[in-house]
């Protein structure tokens, strides 16, 4: 029996010690995301930027669709799972969690609602979900889910990664 217990604590610490390992490698492909990206939805072109902030401990996305107003969405890692506040340009600010985080190609990061924050009304349309997934270093998409009026609906964003040379930010080495 003894010998059971102990090859059960060296099993938990080495699967503790995996989690991690996977937590810290998914936090870091998302840093890959780094410049600019140019993309379309279905209302038309749409731009986004991701800059490391607050000493490469979180990741900031500032997108722009068209002449609209700039909405912002940040990412940071928390334990196994990534959270994410995105800042809409409706004034308020869906907090997301991810899945517990599983290394898979193509990279794919699944955000449920966690809480909503700002909100005028229980009508006013927000997030409740978001699928990332990075194809490969030049290609991404983002699936928006949202809510509004108590209708859901999903809006998919496709992106391409600005060549360094036209991009007014350059990705950081890391």
């Amino acid at each position: 029996m003894g010998l059971f217990l102990a090859a059960l604590f060296l099993f938990s610490i080495g699967t503790r010690a995996n989690n991690s390992g996977v937590e810290a490698s998914a936090f870091d492909q998302l840093k890959t995301l780094v410049g600019e990206w140019e993309g379309t939805s279905r209302e038309g072109p749409v731009k986004i930027t991701y800059t490391l902030v607050s000493n490469s401990s979180a990741l900031m996305e500032r997108m722009q669709r068209g002449s609209e107003p700039e909405m912002i969405t940040m990412y940071s890692a928390d334990g196994n799972h990534i959270l994410v506040t995105h800042y809409c340009s409706a004034g308020n600010q869906p907090q997301m969690k991810s899945e517990v985080i599983m290394m898979t190609k193509p990279q794919k990061y699944s955000f449920s609602l966690v809480r909503v924050s700002g909100l005028k009304t229980e009508d006013e349309g927000h997030m409740i979900g978001l699928v990332l997934t990075i194809l490969d270093k030049d290609h991404l998409t983002q699936e928006w889910k949202y809510q509004e009026k108590g209708k859901t609906g999903v809006d998919l964003f496709e992106y391409k990664r600005k060549p360094e040379k036209t991009a007014t930010v350059v990705p950081a080495k890391y």
